[in-house]
């Protein structure tokens, strides 16, 4: 999809109330499955917060119920992000080796072979 539709699209989706966004939701999912298309793989987050998305809908949770729970699930989401990628900064620099002209914690430069 090019990046003018893309943005077309996404521009009347958010005015859409969640009623019908949900409904353009399924229609997707239904061509998905006539067409054997497939999206993007979502990350294993992504995956738990749809499974509950949509356990909610067949549960004929109202809408503004579903929003309000994946609103909550969206911002955990990206705490785990946040935590995630700090960790992998954490790990980078754990990991770097320390440079030859750094002084050890006695204060003393290292000595050369």
């Amino acid at each position: 999809m090019n990046d003018i539709m893309r943005e077309r699209i996404l521009r009347r989706l958010e005015g859409m109330p969640d009623e019908q966004a949900y409904q353009i939701l399924d229609f997707i999912e239904f061509l998905e499955t006539k067409y054997a298309t497939q999206s993007r793989d979502p990350s294993m987050f992504q995956k738990l917060a749809e499974r509950v998305e949509d356990t909610l809908r067949a549960g004929r949770i109202s809408a503004s119920a579903v929003k309000g729970t994946m609103d909550a699930m969206d911002a955990a989401g990206r705490v785990m992000r946040g935590v995630a990628a700090a960790g992998r900064v954490a790990a980078d620099q754990l990991g770097s080796p320390k440079p030859a002209d750094t002084p050890d914690k006695s204060g003393e430069a290292p000595k050369s072979a």
